[in-house]
């Protein structure tokens, strides 16, 4: 008799990304509600042990963890067609073993210091009435098309015209993120407030 608590197996397929420098890892388990970036070994190591263990490895450069994804940013110098297997069984043994990907509080910890980041930009009213806009914008057209590509977008600063947004995932250092910005929303954003003269990215 099969037991009926038997999960599916888990499976794994990969995704390119505009960045030809990133691969979408896709799995059939949501393995973290919400958006984990890490670019560097150090926030991977105080925060995911998955991130911790991809980062051990010489050709990986930035893990971006989402929903039922990893999404992989590999160093230049390394082909896809080398190391693209041993990513899938390793991620997939991962996921299989159930072992933790993200640590508890890291959300928290993460909103703590946007929070920071944010509370050092005094919006005034009318600032803050457009930051609110631009935001809720972001929010409901932008993320859910760039997270289809394995990549984030979040809105960092706004300042006399000019929306600074921070790109993560396979959007961070992608050649197509700059067309995406400049024609994508810099246009939605200035159709729907007239406030904006334009969108500019910092590289996460």
């Amino acid at each position: 008799m099969s037991n009926p608590v038997t999960k599916s197996p888990v499976m794994l397929y990969t995704e390119q990304t505009p960045n030809p420098e990133s691969l979408k890892f896709v799995t059939n388990r949501m393995i973290y509600k919400g958006t984990a970036d890490f670019r560097e070994k150090e926030l991977a190591i105080e925060w995911s042990p998955l991130a911790t263990e991809l980062f051990a490895l010489p050709y990986v450069k930035g893990v971006y963890i989402c929903n039922n994804f990893v999404t992989v940013t590999k160093e230049f110098n390394y082909d896809w067609a080398d190391i693209m297997l041993k990513l899938k069984e390793f991620i997939k043994a991962y996921v299989s073993e159930e072992k933790p990907i993200i640590k508890e509080g890291f959300e928290e910890a993460m909103a703590k210091i946007e929070e920071e980041r944010g509370a050092s930009y005094e919006y005034g009213e009318n600032d803050a009435e457009i930051v609110k806009k631009i935001k809720e914008l972001i929010e409901t057209y932008v993320k859910p098309a760039v997270e289809m590509d394995g990549g984030n977008i979040e809105f960092k600063a706004w300042n006399e015209g000019t929306v600074v947004l921070v790109m993560q995932g396979a959007c961070s250092g992608c050649p197509s993120s700059t067309v995406t910005l400049k024609t994508g929303i810099e246009g939605m954003l200035k159709r729907m407030i007239p406030e904006v003269k334009e969108v500019v990215a910092e590289m996460g």
